[in-house]
């Protein structure tokens, strides 16, 4: 029969006291709640109307075709989730960090954006009609065919963005900066671009704007406006 020394037991108790610590991982069944994290979860098509998840840890979630109108998400962090389809009405997601969300014709009708930062987002199809987009960062998104109407995107960043076929037909653009921003077609007949940053007259000759658009300066009117 082995005998083991008092000796050896201490250490080895010892030794157990200082194990690394394992790493934490995402709880996918716990309930929606502030700060939850469902870090790489899978969590398509769930009802979450009204639900508060703020400050919820989300990168790399799938919420495709979920219903989170009226949710909270300020402050969440939701790096490479997917939002395809999701309906996000007059959801609250200001300051959430959305970079290089995936949100193929999620509807965000009436949402609050406010300094969310989108970089890098997919968002094609997307609909922020009526959104309040102040000070967001869609740097490089994604956003051809969105509909943009009545959203409110002052001083937001829009640099180097796809807005082709765009519509912000009674969009609030003031501060925005459009600088390389890729403008096919973009729809802004009536719209206010006077203090639009970045604007070159390039940009414009391929949008669709009408003689009541308002240009900034040293802009003029493309003779082929209005678009058929």
């Amino acid at each position: 029969m082995w005998k083991i020394s008092s000796i050896a037991l201490f250490t080895a108790a010892f030794g157990f006291l200082f194990l690394p610590a394992q790493p934490a991982w995402p709880k996918c069944n716990d309930i929606p709640s502030p700060n939850v994290d469902w870090s790489g979860c899978e969590k398509e098509k769930l009802i979450l109307r009204g639900r508060d998840l703020a400050g919820a840890v989300l990168p790399r979630a799938d919420l495709s075709k979920s219903d989170l109108t009226n949710a909270m998400l300020e402050g969440a962090t939701m790096t490479g989730s997917i939002l395809d389809r999701a309906r996000l009405w007059k959801a609250n997601l200001s300051k959430a960090d959305m970079t290089k969300v995936q949100a193929s014709r999620a509807d965000f009708k009436a949402a609050n954006l406010q300094e969310t930062d989108l970089t890098k987002s997919e968002m094609p199809r997307v609909n922020v009609a009526e959104a309040n987009l102040q000070h967001a960062n869609l740097e490089k998104a994604q956003l051809g065919r969105g509909d943009f109407s009545g959203a409110d995107l002052s001083s937001a960043n829009l640099r180097y963005s796809n807005i082709a076929r765009a519509k912000f037909t009674g969009a609030k653009l003031d501060g925005v900066d459009m600088t390389g921003a890729y403008t096919y077609l973009m729809r802004i007949e009536g719209v206010d671009l006077t203090s639009v940053e970045g604007l070159e007259q390039s940009q414009l000759d391929v949008a669709c704007g009408d003689q009541e658009t308002k240009l900034p300066e040293g802009i003029a009117v493309p003779a082929n406006w209005p678009c058929d």
